[in-house]
């Protein structure tokens, strides 16, 4: 990248940077001026899914369902590699297919040791 390129990189983050503290700052300036509107209790109270919270505790989920959740996220993102893998596949060869294999082993490997450890049950 030349110095040019830089500036202008530099000069695309300064200008949205700008936009964000200059939209912000209006927004907020309009909003007490003209609207009249200030931050309540009612404002800064817990809001979730149209339900009003109760109590000052957070639901707490099982930690299985946030690791199951990894789980997907990470097995989903593993396909992205493997459809890209099969879009090129005939250009690499049996170098390309020992690669895949080797992938694919090592993630039957995390999922068989996920389904040891029970990550793999609902409660």
């Amino acid at each position: 990248m030349s110095g040019l390129g830089y500036f202008y990189a530099g000069l695309f983050f300064v200008v949205g940077l700008g936009f964000v503290v200059l939209s912000t700052t209006a927004a907020r300036i309009l909003n007490v001026l003209l609207l009249r509107r200030t931050s309540t209790p009612a404002k800064r109270d817990t809001y979730e899914s149209g339900e009003v919270a109760l109590g000052s505790a957070w639901v707490q989920y099982p930690l299985a369902f946030y690791i199951f959740a990894l789980l997907f996220v990470a097995f989903d993102v593993d396909i992205v590699f493997i459809i890209a893998w099969a879009v090129i596949f005939q250009n690499l060869g049996w170098f390309g297919f020992v690669e895949i294999t080797f992938f694919i082993v090592v993630l039957a490997l995390g999922l068989v040791y996920a389904w040891r450890k029970g990550v793999t049950k609902w409660i």
